[in-house]
């Protein structure tokens, strides 16, 4: 018998993509096809999956016909209880094999596998999840050995199934151990690299493929099962830049936007001062959150980049819908340990305004550019190339000091700023950086004080 699989993977709620893809999918399934995503479809960037606590995401894949995700770690970043909400109320099935509340305790709703029985062919599809290191228990999670987690899926349904497919959201590496390391399984369709295949690589006998990201692909593979047998036909990627937009699909997300601008837009309280933005020069909107995150880490520096903010604030009324919408990225107020020289470093690449305009793309960042560095509690004599001088609360940089940094952990990577990364001693706190800017935004001396300039031009 003949079956197709189109799938998805990282779409990153890249929703305007989505609908075209919606589309395609429509035109060519037919009673042989399945749909999966391999996870990070929710990103939680979007103002109808934060007004629905992720239920809009529900409704679009439904909508699309699909039979089941891999809970990709865009599903948790908003918690895990969003997470449960999510599976809870799916009629499809969410899927990890792997992924545990802490205390490997069972996440409610969430599968590890399921058998889809299509025409007669008896399909096992098991989930996999990225794990996060030391970002797990930030997010309420645990994490078993990936291929322990697909060996013991694949030991449960022995003899119950006829074809094996692994719903895979830890990338390309660790599909290909799967795929060495495990017997019982036919297909890994995967995710969370944003790889684009141009053909399904056979890897042992198992085949791999993944449809790159931001709904800019629909995968297809089409399969022949004859007895125990299974054999590729063809796969490929189809881009769907050219298709029209779903309606359906435009009239979920249409609705679901109204509901969250319902729910989200409630003032919060009001300031009495514009905080203006810019991607290049020094900005009250920027200091105010390295104020902030020295404030709450109690760092000898605050130190953050302004593309991690998307605009500024007029004065009046401040709501979580505008919260969400200046800074959607899920980054995390993180503190290190880092000597003077690499500080120095960093803040002299950001004279560059090559560096400021940098893309922004890195984990967890949902902007477009790097932007600016921005201090606190540090003052930077400069003559608009080079750096003259440094201040640290007050005294001189010294090179070979270590100093203590508030910032994200965005820069903790050394993403565009590369030196940051030769630092040690990494913390990371539970909230988001928004939920940091909701907090200190209602602060008036806060608001004054990201008014004083710390880059000086000599």
């Amino acid at each position: 018998m003949k079956l197709n699989i189109l799938h998805t993977n990282d779409i990153h709620s890249s929703f305007e993509a989505f609908s075209k893809l919606v589309s395609k999918i429509e035109e060519i399934k037919d009673e042989n096809t399945i749909i999966l995503d391999a996870g990070d479809f929710a990103d939680f960037k979007r103002l109808e999956l934060q007004g629905t606590d992720g239920l809009a995401a529900l409704e679009l894949l439904e909508y699309a016909g699909y039979d089941a995700i891999a809970v990709g770690n865009n599903e948790t970043f908003n918690g895990i209880e969003i997470l449960k909400n999510m599976a809870v109320n799916s009629k499809l099935p969410f899927l990890s094999s792997n992924a545990y509340a802490l205390g490997f305790k069972d996440i409610e709703g969430v599968k590890k596998s399921f058998i889809l029985n299509k025409n007669g062919i008896r399909i096992l599809i098991i989930g996999l999840s990225p794990d996060l290191g030391a970002f797990n228990e930030l997010n309420g999670l645990a994490f078993k050995d990936h291929v322990e987690a697909v060996q013991q899926e694949v030991y449960k349904n022995k003899g119950n199934y006829d074809l094996g497919i692994v719903l895979s959201h830890v990338g390309m590496d660790k599909d290909k151990e799967i795929a060495e390391k495990v017997e019982g399984i036919d297909v890994i369709i995967g995710g969370h690299f944003h790889i684009l295949m141009d053909k399904p690589e056979i890897v042992n006998n198992k085949i791999i493929f993944t449809s790159g990201s931001y709904g800019e692909n629909l995968g297809v593979l089409k399969l022949e099962i004859v007895a125990d047998k299974v054999e590729l036909i063809d796969g490929e990627n189809i881009n769907i830049k050219d298709y029209e937009p779903s309606k359906g699909i435009v009239d979920i997300l249409k609705r679901n936007k109204e509901k969250a601008i319902d729910k989200l837009d409630v003032p919060l309280y009001e300031i009495q001062r514009d905080l203006w933005h810019d991607v290049v020069e020094e900005n009250p909107m920027t200091n105010l959150l390295a104020d902030a995150l020295k404030d709450v880490l109690k760092c000898d520096i605050g130190l953050v980049n302004s593309g991690v903010i998307n605009g500024g604030i007029r004065k009046g009324k401040v709501s979580q819908k505008k919260l969400i919408e200046l800074c959607p990225s899920p980054l995390n107020p993180t503190s290190f340990e880092i000597q003077g020289k690499y500080l120095k470093e960093a803040l002299e690449n950001s004279l560059d305004t090559d560096y400021c305009y940098a893309d922004g793309k890195g984990p967890g960042f949902r902007g477009k550019y790097a932007g600016r560095l921005h201090v606190s509690n540090a003052v930077i004599e400069h003559d608009g190339r080079k750096i003259i001088n440094v201040f640290i609360n007050g005294e001189k940089l010294k090179e070979e000091k270590w100093y203590t940094v508030a910032t994200s952990d965005y820069l903790q990577r050394g993403t565009v700023y590369a030196s940051l990364k030769n630092n040690r001693n990494e913390s990371y706190n539970e909230e988001y950086l928004r939920d940091t800017l909701r907090e200190y935004i209602a602060r008036k001396d806060f608001v004054d004080n990201a008014f004083k300039d710390r880059w000086i031009l000599k």
